[in-house]
C-alpha cells in the first residue's frame, strides 16, 4: 500500500475534529496499517506540512489525507499542488464539508476511511483545480470555488467570529453563515463589476457577488454551480447582480436546491481563463478562505490534482447518458 500521511487539523469544528481523529487512528491500529500523522498548529501550517511531505526527496508516489474542514483541504491543496506524485484524500471533520459532498467522500469518519483505504488501492481521479493570481502575483489554488463580493464577506465574517464556535458546540456551525447574510444584507453596497471570460468582456452594474466553482457546492450545502464537474476542463461562473436585498435572500434559500440559476437576474457562463475587475476593492475567498481583494486573475489547472473520490468521471457519466438515450 501507498505511503499514508494524515494532516489533522484539531481545532476543526471547534474542538471536535481531535475526537474524529481518535476514532480513525484507532480503526488504523486495529487493521495494522502503517501511516504518519501531523497535527496543525495555526492558520498556514496544513500547507506547510503538506509541502513538506510532498517535497521529501525519494520522490515516491504517497497519499496526502486532509481531515478537518474545507480550509483544511484548501491549505493542504495549496502545499502539493505542483508536486504530481502526492495523492490527495480527505476525511470530513468540519461544519461546512464541501468538498465531501461534492466528492462524494461519507460524512462519518469511519466510513470515509474505510472508503479511502479502498480506493487508494485503485488508480486515483484527475481533477481540474483553479489558480488565482493576485496583483502582487501572488498565488493560490482551489478545489472546490473561489467567490468575490457578497459571499467573501460573508465567509470573513464568519471565519473570524466567536459566534462559530458557539454554534459548532450545537452541531449548528452552518447558520454562522446565515447570520452574517442577514445582518451584512441591509448595509452592504454593490459594486460595478467587468468580467473577463477566455477574452470576452462582460460588464454587471449592482453586482452581489461572483463566484467561480470547479465543483458545484458551497458555503455548506448551498448548490452555487449546479453543473459544473471537476475534470471537465472548464470553471463554472456565477454572477448575481441587480437584485433587492429581499429577492436576494430568496436567491440564497434557493442556492441550496441550485434553484437560483432560474431568477434573469442571476447570470451563469464557462470558461478557463477568467478576470474579475471591481470598481471598488472586494473581498475575495478561496474555498471558503479569505485570500484578498479584487482585482485578480483565474486560470484553470485542467487534470493538476490526484484525488481519491467515488465519483464517476466525467467521461464515464456522459457515456452513461448516451447509453441511456440509445436505449429509448
Amino acid at each position: 500500500m501507498k505511503p499514508i500521511y494524515f494532516i489533522i487539523n484539531p481545532k476543526a469544528k471547534n474542538g471536535k475534529c481531535f475526537s474524529v481523529w481518535q476514532k480513525i487512528e484507532v480503526r488504523l491500529k486495529l487493521e495494522g496499517i502503517s501511516y504518519m500523522a501531523f497535527f496543525t498548529e495555526y492558520p498556514g501550517h496544513a500547507k506547510t506540512l503538506a509541502g513538506l511531505v510532498a517535497a521529501a526527496p525519494d520522490g515516491i508516489e504517497k497519499v496526502v489525507v486532509a481531515v478537518g474542514g474545507d480550509g483544511t483541504i484548501h491549505e493542504v491543496v495549496n502545499g502539493i499542488v505542483n508536486f504530481k506524485h502526492i495523492i490527495l484524500g480527505f476525511i470530513p471533520g468540519g461544519s461546512g464539508n464541501d468538498f465531501s459532498r461534492g466528492f462524494q467522500i461519507p460524512k462519518e469518519p469511519e466510513d470515509a476511511l474505510r472508503v479511502l483505504l479502498r480506493l487508494i488501492k485503485g488508480k486515483p481521479a484527475l481533477i481540474d483545480h483553479g489558480k488565482i493570481t493576485m496583483p502582487d502575483h501572488t498565488e493560490h489554488s482551489f478545489i472546490n470555488n473561489m467567490g468575490a463580493g457578497f459571499d467573501a464577506l460573508i465567509a470573513y465574517e464568519a471565519n473570524h467570529s466567536k459566534i462559530k464556535a458557539w454554534l459548532n458546540k450545537l452541531s449548528l456551525g452552518r447558520l454562522v453563515y446565515v447570520y452574517f447574510l442577514i445582518r451584512e444584507l441591509f448595509t452592504y453596497k454593490t459594486s460595478q463589476i467587468h468580467l473577463f471570460i477566455d477574452g470576452k468582456e462582460h460588464k454587471f452594474e449592482s453586482t452581489w457577488f461572483v463566484t467561480v466553482s470547479n465543483q458545484a457546492f458551497y458555503g455548506g450545502g448551498m448548490k452555487i454551480a449546479p453543473l459544473a464537474e471537476p475534470d471537465d476542463g472548464l470553471l463554472d461562473i456565477t454572477v448575481a447582480h441587480k437584485l433587492t436585498r429581499w429577492k436576494l435572500l430568496l436567491v440564497f434559500i434557493s442556492v441550496f436546491w441550485g434553484k437560483h440559476v432560474h431568477f434573469k437576474e442571476v447570470k451563469t457562463f464557462r470558461g478557463k481563463q477568467i478576470t474579475i475587475q471591481s470598481n471598488v476593492a472586494l473581498f475575495v475567498h478561496g474555498d471558503g478562505e479569505h485570500i484578498g481583494y479584487t482585482p485578480l486573475t483565474i486560470e484553470i489547472e485542467q487534470k493538476g490534482l490526484q484525488v481519491l473520490t467515488r465519483r464517476k468521471k466525467n467521461a464515464e457519466i456522459t457515456m452513461i447518458k448516451e447509453e441511456a438515450n440509445d436505449s429509448c
